[in-house]
């Protein structure tokens, strides 16, 4: 079993393509609920787990969507899925009501394509989340905890604690490279070399914090669960 840093590296790839393999799968069901109910899903799909429990403002946006600014917020407003209070933005019952419809297309997908451990998974990424340290002013202090409705499936459960799970490795990402003195615009323009290995080595280190409350057996069983549902 890998060392606490080279286990974040490993595991990193894993869930962003198992959180990707489930969008893929839901896509075709999104476009059509767009297309019957008129509205943009946008920032709704991002920003899904988050909005209906708590605003965020343009800044938090800024912080979330640290490497370009989001497009498409007039649409929401226009569209009555967001409103702007005070520079707050908040999801409207038209909105909430999309995202749910949204959160079902997602559990019935999730059925669909994801049959192993689920449960198991859902629990314990639940509990990386609950753990995982908050950098004061970082993005996953915005999206966490996300938002479960009673209704939700392990298999729900489990997509929308992956999407949140991966702010921490963002922000751990973005600790690193902060500290390296760089800027967002830097660092999308980094190739590879000595200060790249390095803010990548450090982004392992930062990122490797939650998985310390898992057994070696828990972590080797998290690793294969979720290799499974790529």
């Amino acid at each position: 079993m890998p060392k606490f840093p080279e286990y974040a590296a490993a595991i990193a790839p894993i869930i962003d393509a198992a959180h990707i393999n489930l969008h893929a799968a839901a896509r075709k069901a999104t476009i059509e609920l767009a297309d019957t109910s008129g509205i943009t899903p946008g920032l709704l799909i991002d920003l899904r787990f988050t909005l209906p429990l708590r605003p965020l403002t343009r800044s938090d946006l800024a912080t979330i969507y640290r490497y370009g600014a989001p497009s498409g917020i007039q649409d929401h407003l226009d569209e009555g899925t967001l409103t702007d209070n005070d520079g707050e933005l908040r999801l409207t019952r038209k909105g909430l009501e999309f995202v749910d419809a949204l959160y079902a297309l997602h559990a019935t997908a999730a059925a669909r394509i994801w049959t192993n451990d689920v449960p198991w998974l859902a629990e314990t990424i639940g509990k990386l989340l609950d753990t995982a340290d908050r950098v004061p002013g970082g993005a996953l202090e915005l999206m966490a905890p996300p938002y479960e409705p009673e209704w939700a499936t392990p298999g729900l459960l489990l997509f929308n604690r992956l999407a949140a799970l991966r702010y921490h490795r963002a922000d751990a990402h973005a600790s690193a490279w902060q500290a390296e003195g760089l800027s967002a615009a830097e660092i999308v323009e980094l190739r590879d070399g000595p200060l790249h290995a390095r803010i990548e080595a450090d982004t392992n280190r930062r990122a490797a914090t939650p998985y310390r409350i898992l057994s070696e057996y828990e972590r080797q069983t998290l690793h294969d669960g979720l290799l499974k549902l790529v």
